[in-house]
């Protein structure tokens, strides 16, 4: 009950009043919600603690919703009174201790940015170098195995033959396709010894007078 109360009644209404303060320039209202949104600040910086420490304490959450409706009512006008009465005050006789403070951490934050920026971009390069160094090793070693590889290839292609005795079927083989060197050879050999003695023919038995005519 009390956050969706704390919801409508301390965050959305004081929204849209500021809205329309906003819009109609009235500075009277204007000033008015400005004061009530700097107690509320606080006021939700104090809960943060107190949610710890006094939740045990009873009609805790009961109060809280009554103390926002004290800072919204203007019958009360619980906002504007504690802004004059102890923030303003307050924050004026510490303003230049605060704005002090505000610029180191400033200029502190902005120091450590960009420390942290340049020890990220440094481990960033380190690991870049690192995965390109790793990779370079290994593409070495894919390129020294391909190598490797055609070395191999290139003696299993240029290794003689085996010089053992020929296979068993080898022999018939060779014998098979000797027979018909052999008788070519046989037969350029007759023809190159000349024509041998040739038979008397038909034709020379015939008579010289027969020839005439």
């Amino acid at each position: 009950v009390s956050l969706p109360s704390r919801l409508i009644f301390g965050t959305l209404y004081p929204a849209y009043y500021s809205y329309k303060a906003v819009k109609s320039k009235d500075i009277k209202e204007y000033v008015k919600w400005m004061m009530y949104w700097i107690i509320f600040a606080l006021f939700t910086t104090a809960e943060t603690f107190t949610d710890i420490f006094l939740c045990w304490f009873p009609f805790y959450y009961e109060l809280k919703i009554a103390f926002v409706a004290w800072l919204l009512s203007p019958y009360t006008k619980g906002s504007s009174l504690l802004y004059r009465k102890f923030v303003h005050p307050t924050l004026s006789s510490k303003e230049k201790e605060i704005d002090d403070c505000l610029v180191q951490a400033k200029d502190r934050s902005y120091d450590a940015l960009v420390h942290f920026g340049k020890r990220g971009l440094n481990v960033a390069a380190t690991a870049a170098v690192m995965a390109a160094s790793k990779g370079q090793g290994a593409l070495s070693e894919r390129l020294r195995s391909f190598s490797m590889q055609d070395l191999t290839t290139i003696r299993g292609d240029g290794a003689p033959a085996p010089s053992g005795p020929p296979p068993p079927g080898s022999g018939r083989a060779s014998g098979k396709h000797g027979q018909p060197k052999m008788s070519r050879s046989a037969s350029e050999s007759a023809s190159s010894s000349g024509p041998g003695p040739q038979e008397p023919s038909v034709f020379s038995s015939q008579t010289p007078g027969r020839r005439a005519c």
